[in-house]
């Protein structure tokens, strides 16, 4: 009988190492597939870190840029423009969204309700709103920036009266007048003055005729009775205020530049229950 030929004895060994090659090559390739997906694992959580980075660095750069040059919150810490706005000191007010672009292109007219930085002869009772401590004032000058603190400034709210070149003062007789015509003010409410305007005219004191300088606003709070506004900061005449009338001295220092208004008050932003846009009415006009 004749036996298988050399060939044929070799070939079950030929297929046994094809498949030994075979599946070393295969064992091979998966523990590549492992490493690299565990090398795409590292790459995968650091870009994904670097694109949380971008998106927090972008949206703080965005709202920098809306506080600085389109609108900003302001807190209302006095009473002084109730009940247009409410607040009070020691207690939680309204807080505001100031319009920042509107005076880009435009100038404030009377009736507008305007943030303002005060002016140095303002500023003289301001006490800073940072922290003694070197740390804790270092941050809250950082978080400023961004609109999570406060700036360090006397930011006043008023209502503009009158503006350049226009002559304010008020008589028992006559009223708060604008060049000789008496104001029309629905913004004043007399529970909140405590007093009747129809009975009381100014409010306080007789003062001027001011003539306001070019570029610079006459401003009073609706809660007149309650506001140390551009009457409290005139000057007067020795004689003036000996017979208490006030404001007949220079007009500069009972004035506020434009240059320093940062915005028009728009609406109120909080508490929920006061949402609703902020009255603008002119005085001059009644409109």
């Amino acid at each position: 009988m004749t036996g298988p030929s050399e060939e044929e004895k070799q070939t079950p060994d030929s297929d046994s190492s094809d498949d030994t090659d075979t599946s070393v090559a295969a064992g091979e390739q998966d523990t590549a597939d492992k490493a690299g997906q565990a090398d795409e694992k590292p790459r995968s959580k650091l870009a994904a870190l670097r694109e949380g980075v971008v998106l927090v660095v972008t949206a703080v750069l965005l709202y920098y840029l809306v506080l600085t040059f389109v609108a900003r919150p302001y807190l209302i810490p006095s009473e002084s423009m109730e009940p247009t706005l409410h607040g009070c000191t020691g207690c939680v007010g309204d807080r505001i969204m100031v319009d920042k672009m509107t005076f880009r292109f435009s100038k404030p007219e009377p009736g507008d309700v305007v943030v303002f930085k005060g002016p140095p002869n303002w500023n003289i009772s301001y006490k800073s709103i940072r922290s003694d401590n070197p740390t804790l004032r270092w941050i809250q000058d950082a978080l400023s920036v961004i609109g999570f603190v406060p700036p360090d400034e006397n930011d006043l709210v008023k209502r503009v009266i009158a503006v350049g070149g226009q002559t304010v003062q008020c008589r028992n007789s006559t009223g708060l007048t604008v060049d000789g015509k008496k104001l029309h003010e629905p913004y004043l409410d007399p529970a909140t003055l405590m007093v009747d305007p129809a009975t009381d005219p100014c409010l306080g004191n007789e003062f001027g005729p001011v003539k306001v300088p070019d570029g610079r606003l006459w401003v009073m709070g609706d809660n007149r009775t309650h506001s140390a506004d551009s009457r409290a900061h005139c000057t007067n005449t020795p004689t003036d205020a000996i017979n208490g009338l006030m404001c007949t001295g220079d007009p500069i220092a009972g004035t506020v530049p434009v240059a320093n208004v940062i915005g028009k008050a728009r609406f109120i932003a909080w508490p929920p229950s006061r949402w609703g846009g902020v009255l603008t009415v002119n005085p001059q006009t009644g409109q």
